[in-house]
């Protein structure tokens, strides 16, 4: 057996973190032979809470899951870390604007970017879920100036596995067998669910994407508003936000950085090096695959007209974004 690695978890008390922490503790994440000690942070009111989540993990009797810390001090529970799952944050409630989130949210991120930089192992991996998520993981690696820019990235995992199951149904096929469907920009309603280079798997001949749909139409329209809309949609339904889809997307995102995505795109929103003329420095989603825990930017895709036009908006917004966040920062 190897030895333990300590994972983070925070918003540990929360509904994304309750279906996260078991697929973590139970292998599904850092391999059936990595056992993981995990840091559990919240708020000091969620105690009580989390409390009752540690003696869950308890009576799951799981080999892999070597002890547990519940804490509500971020320097406690950043220590030593070689995984963070950022999940804590205030929740978007039906009928609130991502720029009310942001206020709120920046901060707490500008803390815990801090508290990584001074106790955190140096090459953690970090994995920033709580929304708006790509601006909360620049504002946590600016604050974190001694561990490496590439080690911050933001969840678009679960607008791909929504892209990838819309796919999957229009066509009548598994969900594995659609794969490279992108997300690009902004975890927000300006992504870009992009299935132009997208590959489906059908009487086990491959086939890209467009071709096997034949309806150009409803890949530019309501496969894309589909999937931009489908947190609102899952909110007003539940009357909550994505909880369940959320944990495994964070499952998915973290076990291929650290596994390796083998012959598949994943989507992940890191920072932008000015790739496919996005702008630079702000955190964008790019299709990448990953090898020994390194990320790569997939190069040479064909961008249409149309694509041009979906990624300098939702580039745009992310540049507003990061102006926003940086004036918050001031205050």
């Amino acid at each position: 057996m190897a030895a333990p690695i300590k994972v983070v978890v925070t918003g540990a008390a929360g509904q994304i973190a309750y279906s996260l922490l078991y697929q973590i503790a139970s292998g599904a994440v850092f391999g059936p032979d990595q056992p993981v000690y995990l840091h559990l942070l919240d708020i000091a009111p969620m105690m009580g809470v989390l409390e009752g989540v540690v003696m869950e993990l308890a009576d799951c009797a799981l080999p892999l899951l070597t002890g547990v810390l519940p804490t509500a001090n971020p320097e406690e529970a950043f220590k030593d870390v070689a995984a963070a799952f950022l999940v804590g944050a205030m929740p978007r409630r039906e009928g609130m604007e991502r720029k009310d989130l942001l206020s709120a949210n920046v901060r707490i991120f500008k803390e815990q970017g801090q508290a990584l930089d001074k106790v955190a192992k140096k090459d953690v991996k970090v994995l920033v879920v709580g929304n708006p998520a790509n601006t909360n993981a620049l504002i946590c690696s600016k604050y974190a100036p001694s561990i490496p820019k590439e080690n911050f990235t933001a969840m678009t995992r679960l607008d791909q596995n929504r892209a990838q199951s819309q796919l999957a149904v229009k066509l009548g096929i598994p969900v594995q067998d659609v794969k490279n469907v992108i997300i690009w920009g902004n975890h927000s309603s300006t992504q870009f669910p992009d299935a132009s280079n997208a590959i489906a798997k059908i009487n086990g001949v491959e086939k890209p994407v467009p071709a096997a749909i034949n309806d150009d139409e409803y890949l530019k329209t309501s496969f894309v508003t589909t999937v931009q809309k489908r947190g609102a949609a899952v909110i007003a339904a539940r009357k909550m936000s994505s909880a369940l889809s959320a944990a495994k997307a964070a499952s998915d995102h973290m076990r291929d950085w650290f596994l390796g995505s083998g012959d598949r795109w994943v989507s992940m929103g890191v920072v932008s090096d000015g790739s496919y003329g996005t702008p630079r420095d702000v955190v964008f989603s790019f299709p990448v695959t990953i090898k020994n825990g390194k990320w790569k930017i997939v190069e040479g895709l064909t961008i249409s007209d149309f694509a041009r036009q979906m990624l300098d908006n939702t580039g745009k917004e992310l540049v507003e974004e990061k102006q926003d966040a940086l004036d918050v920062c001031k205050d």
